[in-house]
């Protein structure tokens, strides 16, 4: 039997694609657009990607449960939680587009409110909530909430 995840994060085959096709993207709008209006959507479109692949693999992992706390990674910094910070820890669960979407939230007791998606995450936040549990971090708190 293998130990528990203790960190999560965006999957680097992801972030990686991303980054790849702001690429594709950046040697069309140099090298195929002619209309000055098109060239600078595309170009556009690939900073945007290339900006979000970069600050995606920056917040690896974004979550993990470490000797001190748990450690959270933003694309501006790292915040460390001690079980005290933390108020609650819950799942939320609504229907977009068809489809059920699950979200980790994370209140602290400075009133912050941190969100996290599968994608953050890279996997089910519900293992997530569970691995939190298990380590003492979510006592009461894995209630399954929508709107």
């Amino acid at each position: 039997m293998s130990a528990q995840q203790t960190q999560w994060g965006p999957p680097a085959g992801g972030i990686i694609a991303g980054g790849i096709m702001g690429l594709i993207l950046a040697a069309g709008a140099v090298t195929l657009v002619t209309d000055p209006p098109g060239r600078i959507l595309v170009g556009l479109a690939a900073v945007g990607l290339l900006v979000f692949a970069l600050m995606s693999w920056r917040a690896r992992p974004k979550l993990a449960i470490t000797d001190t706390g748990l450690v959270y990674r933003g694309w501006t910094g790292v915040k460390q939680l001690t079980r005290a910070d933390i108020t609650r820890i819950r799942i939320t669960e609504f229907r977009r587009i068809g489809r059920k979407v699950r979200l980790l939230e994370i209140d602290t007791v400075d009133n912050r409110l941190l969100v996290l998606s599968r994608w953050d995450l890279g996997t089910d936040p519900l293992s997530v909530l569970d691995a939190l549990t298990d380590a003492g971090y979510a006592p009461g708190a894995g209630s399954v909430g929508g709107v």
